[in-house]
């Protein structure tokens, strides 16, 4: 069913009035009321202009749109509460200033249109209600909501209340009073005006989700409403008793407080558990429906899960190794170096699907005894299969499917099946060598970690060993098409540090050698013993090689280890694997085949 909206050009008071007829509600999942006393004095400063301009009766002020839908018969604010909520403010501090003021015909008039704004009227006897307001706040985490009605019915805000209701009540106060006294002649031109000539544009959707959609369109002032908003709003309204609400915002801000900490949002991480909670549905579909509804389905009874709190909890234990390094005394795995650098590698991975059987495989198997051990093999084989996917077929629909079954298999097993489909080992060679731009790091990162335990720098770039920026005079044999293709070979790039990078700049190799000393990367470091100190495209056909050797059998490695620990799987390596294997190791050393 299509959605609808409607929108119609309003005298501000007009608008405001139809709040006897449908409350207007500042809905639980808003942010907090936070105009500052500038905006205040904007907003006061620009109807005072507009007011005293030279102008005719057609002109009017645009005050700006204001977005809602109808809800159980109220008007639920969706865009536009903290301009509603100063226009609110700002009429009762002018009929407060009217009220103890001389009175005269006109005061009387704008006394009567602003009654019409603020408060209900008895049906019966249509007098004004004072005790009511048209406006409530309803934010989950605002203490101030009853200081917002206290305001409006008493036409009082306290004085050492600094919370901004108060602080903007008592200033839109002074600015009038400021006014009347200063230009008592022009005051009641400016209620006039104010009155008559200051437009909104209500823009009424028929559901929250369009309302929502329009805001996320129209909304160019800050951050849109998140869904995690909505979600944290709904938990609110599900719990039963005071305490229990107290309690989940206090665990709701440190977890925002976690999530800030480690540059993650909540708003993702529902996002890792609803695939979590597919899995649990057996949901293996490769369509990915937006999170608030798929949250919203069935009255967001999903929403309604005790242990909810518990589950995003955990999966920040995951996000704060992955984004922020952090280690946690009370979680053993997290200090440990394979772990740290196998989540370290995946986050190099070009797009997000690695993230979601991470997530599912913790929150599944965080509590067996063995879990750290299975933990790694899990991540090194996932590592594996992800990478030869991407390197065979670069692109997000290649590893989806895979992704989704292997979700499902998680929850039955923490040695599950993978079904990305066979690898061929041998043809990954050039896609190693030369591969697409956006699996270098993960690769050159795939490499360092074989020779080292401690992460890579949070800070590192890709060094073209031979620079990019090369005078023809170097190569006078070769076509430069040659040369600019060796220079883009994995053999021809480390990582580095960036400081340190550009310090290096476009050097060439000799000169680059006392900055590569200083590395903290063992790969890049070894680059500064190399004699003669000179670097050739016979070194970066060399170092190709061994490079692509490194990573190919690496990646085997992870994949027999892990087909080998899994009793329903036999291990098949072939007599050419395991001869290459022995090469390897005679060259190169026993390190190069582990992380």
């Amino acid at each position: 069913m299509a959605s609808s909206i409607e929108v119609n050009k309003k005298k501000v008071c007009d608008f405001l009035a139809e709040g006897k007829e449908h409350k207007f509600i500042v809905p639980e999942y808003q942010r907090p009321y936070e105009w500052t006393e500038e905006q205040v004095d904007t907003l006061f400063d620009d109807l005072w202009e507009f007011s005293a301009s030279e102008k005719d009766d057609s002109e009017d002020y645009f005050l700006g749109c204001i977005v809602f839908f109808e809800n159980d018969g109220e008007y639920e604010i969706i865009d536009g509460q903290q301009r509603l909520t100063s226009l609110f403010l700002f009429l009762r501090a002018i009929y407060v200033s009217l009220e103890n003021g001389q009175e005269t015909p006109e005061s009387k008039n704008f006394m009567s249109k602003i009654e019409k704004s603020i408060w209900p009227e008895d049906e019966m006897t249509g007098e004004v209600v004072k005790n009511q307001t048209l406006l409530e706040s309803r934010v989950v985490d605002s203490q101030y909501g009853d200081v917002l009605t206290e305001i409006l019915t008493s036409g009082a805000a306290k004085d050492d209340n600094e919370d901004h209701y108060s602080v903007n009540f008592r200033r839109f106060q002074k600015r009038f009073q400021q006014a009347s006294a200063e230009n008592s002649l022009s005051i009641y031109r400016f209620l006039l005006d104010i009155t008559k000539h200051v437009i909104i544009f209500p823009i009424q959707a028929d559901t929250q989700e369009t309302a929502l959609r329009i805001f996320s369109t129209l909304n160019d002032r800050g951050l849109p409403l998140s869904d995690a908003d909505i979600f944290k709003a709904k938990i609110y309204g599900f719990l039963d008793t005071d305490k229990d609400k107290e309690d989940f915002i206090k665990d709701w801000k440190a977890l925002d407080e976690r999530a800030t900490e480690a540059e993650e949002s909540i708003q993702k991480l529902f996002q890792y558990y609803m695939f979590y909670l597919r899995a649990l549905d057996g949901d293996t579909a490769t369509t990915t429906p937006g999170i608030r509804r798929y949250y919203a389905e069935d009255k967001f009874k999903r929403l309604k899960n005790p242990g909810l709190m518990d589950d995003l909890n955990a999966l920040m234990d995951v996000w704060e190794v992955v984004n922020a390094r952090m280690e946690s005394a009370d979680l053993a795995w997290t200090s440990n170096s394979g772990i740290r650098k196998q989540l370290n590698l995946l986050n190099m991975y070009p797009n997000e699907f690695w993230k979601y059987p991470v997530g599912v495989f913790y929150l599944t198997h965080k509590d067996n005894d063995d879990f750290e051990e299975k933990f790694l093999r899990f991540l090194s084989k996932f590592a594996a299969e992800m990478i030869a996917k991407f390197l065979k077929s670069p692109t997000v629909s290649a590893v989806k499917p895979g992704v989704m079954k292997l979700n499902t298999a998680i929850l039955e097993s923490d040695t599950p099946s993978f079904e990305f489909g066979t690898v061929d080992w041998q043809g990954l060679r050039d896609q190693i060598k030369l591969p697409n731009k956006r699996s270098f790091r993960m690769l050159l990162a795939l490499h360092a970690y074989t020779q080292q335990d401690d992460l890579l720098p949070a800070k590192w770039e890709i060094e073209h060993i031979f620079p990019k920026k090369w005078q023809a005079s170097h190569f006078p044999t070769y076509d430069d098409s040659i040369v600019n293709e060796k220079i883009e070979h994995i053999g021809n790039k480390v990582p580095f540090e960036k400081k340190l990078n550009i310090v290096a700049s476009n050097g060439y190799f000799g000169k680059k050698q006392k900055e590569y000393a200083q590395s903290t990367i063992a790969v890049t470091e070894t680059l500064a013993s190399k004699d003669p100190s000179t670097w050739e495209l016979a070194d970066i056909d060399e170092r190709d090689v061994r490079v692509t050797d490194t990573i190919l059998e690496t990646l085997k490695k992870w994949c027999s280890e892990y087909d080998a620990s899994d009793n329903s799987a036999s291990p098949q390596i072939s007599e050419e694997d395991v001869e290459l294997v022995r090469a390897l190791k005679e060259k190169y050393g026993e390190s190069i085949l582990g992380i």
